[in-house]
């Protein structure tokens, strides 16, 4: 007898529909498993056999042969021991001939008791049954609400085999569950932490108000103590909400890396990363044998925050370099090359110098000339040309701290930051284009020399920034970009002189330090 049943894969953050086959011939006992199964997955044998025995259900005495189709794809993981147990009742008969299995998809791990245990990526694979044309999804109750944001198909949350055997045989329904990109927008996103806490920094302040609206990357400069850490993690606070296909992607990478929080259905936060100073580089740009997602691909849609920026080697600061400009990373292994997406804003913080106090107005720098410049020179040129904006975090003062007043909040400075990039998409979406950017950040050069026309003034003084600075055609193009946020700010189509200047001096820091 031979039975036929869908289940699917994961292959980088996307998911593949597998094709699961058992032939049953009345032999000797055997149990064959093919189709270039991993570990995990030849394990599924010993696991099959005792859910099936602990469910109720006798383990045919026949010859079996699964084979996973297709053949030449590695399959990983245990999300096919479901799958593999009901092809195997199918075949001995405990799953009635007259019940079609064609439309259904299959995912889970089997514990020996015949429990299902959640697996990582099912979002993934539930998308990945969506597009083979399966309309009904059986997951291990625990994913359910993950799997269950994919419009037009009908998930089913299940506990244990005999239930669903149950389900199956049309003795016991289990219930669907559903989701809507309503329950989505209906909740509001809520952050604890907030800038009215955030005293004095009121020049750091609007610089990140410009970084959202645009998208851009921030170098925050300063002695410790002044509030650099806690101005970056109020950040996510002001960004725009998530779309529904941003929050489908960003939970896609979250699933598949196995920290997506247990229950939840949608990441509907932007992301915040910040992982400490002594990671790897393949931490950061994702790695392994089956490469995985790194830190810069779990901030995708989000914020990448390197506190202490000198800290980190050079390898992992330089591996920023490319993913920063084309928003995805391509990693290459012997078994595998994966490409994951990686769009988002980079936020380090550092000292100026190894002590911390180089500049400082009272306290005395104890750090040599030659220390301070071997310490700055960690920070390479072009990783710095990639850094929009450049901020200098000076020392609060007194009463500036002292002061009971509370300071603007980040919903407020959010409705601006919104308002933004309404203007600015507005202005994409008349163009025409197929594929207009998301926000300034994003712009090419073609689309720079289309969309930021300057004033006279704005020409001159751009002209003369150019050689005084020593501006490279990134750096040039990077102002423009800084520039015309500043201008939607204002709500102003032509770029002026004063939204130039600001850009530039948003941009002029590393001419001190470096």
């Amino acid at each position: 007898m031979l039975s036929t049943v869908y289940s699917a894969g994961l292959w980088g953050i996307d998911g593949f529909s597998v094709i699961i086959e058992c032939n049953a011939e009345d032999k000797i006992p055997a149990f064959e498993l093919v189709g270039l199964p991993d570990t995990a997955v030849k394990e599924a044998k010993e696991r099959v056999r005792a859910a099936s025995e602990n469910s109720g259900f006798r383990f045919p005495d026949l010859a079996f042969t699964v084979n996973l189709a297709p053949a030449d794809k590695k399959k990983e993981g245990s999300a096919f021991d479901t799958a593999i147990l009901v092809s195997i009742l199918k075949c001995s008969g405990a799953i009635p001939g007259s019940v079609s299995l064609s439309d259904k998809c299959f995912i889970g791990e089997l514990s020996l008791s015949g429990k299902l245990r959640p697996v990582s990526g099912v979002l993934c694979l539930t998308l990945a049954a969506k597009a083979a044309g399966q309309t009904e999804v059986f997951v291990p109750a625990k994913n359910a609400p993950e799997a269950s944001v994919v419009d037009g198909v009908k998930v089913y949350p299940v506990q244990d085999m005999r239930s669903l055997i149950l389900h199956l045989r049309g003795e016991m329904p289990i219930a669907p569950i559903e989701y809507t990109e309503g329950d989505f927008f209906a909740d509001s996103d809520t952050f604890d932490l907030d800038f009215a806490d955030v005293k004095g920094q009121e020049k750091a302040k609007r610089a990140l108000e410009i970084a959202a609206a645009g998208g851009h990357n921030v170098l925050l400069i300063g002695p410790p103590g002044t509030g650099k850490s806690m101005l970056a993690k109020r950040i996510p606070g002001i960004l725009p909400r998530m779309t529904f296909p941003e929050a489908i992607e960003t939970t896609k990478i979250h699933s598949i890396s196995g920290i997506l929080p247990a229950g939840i259905s949608l990441i509907k936060n932007r992301p915040f990363r910040s992982p400490h100073h002594t990671m790897s580089a393949p931490s950061l740009v994702g790695g392994g044998a089956i490469p995985a997602p790194g830190e810069i691909s779990l901030a995708h849609n989000g914020v990448l925050f390197l506190d202490e920026l000198p800290e980190f080697s050079k390898s992992v600061t330089e591996s920023l370099r490319q993913p920063l400009e084309d928003g995805v990373v391509t990693i290459t292994r012997t078994a595998a090359r994966i490409t994951y997406p990686c769009t988002f804003t980079l936020v380090c913080a550092m000292n100026p110098c190894r002590c911390g106090f180089y500049g400082h107005p009272t306290k005395e720098c104890t750090c040599k000339p030659k220390d301070i410049k071997s310490y700055l020179s960690k920070i390479s040129g072009p990783l710095l040309d990639r850094i929009d904006i450049q901020i200098e975090v000076p020392p609060v003062s007194y009463e500036e701290l002292s002061d009971k007043a509370p300071g603007e909040s980040s919903a407020e400075i959010r409705k601006r930051v919104d308002a933004a990039r309404d203007y600015a998409r507005a202005r994409y979406e008349a163009s025409g284009e197929k594929d207009p950017p998301v926000c300034n950040a994003e712009l090419s050069s073609s689309e720079i020399r289309k969309y930021c026309p300057l004033d006279e003034r704005a020409e001159a003084i751009l002209s003369r920034s150019f050689d005084s600075m020593g501006l490279s055609a990134r750096g040039y193009d990077r102002i423009l970009r800084v520039a015309r946020t500043i201008a939607d700010l204002a709500k102003s189509e032509i770029i002026r002189a004063e939204h130039l200047a600001e850009a530039i001096q948003l941009r002029s820091l590393d001419r001190k330090y470096w």
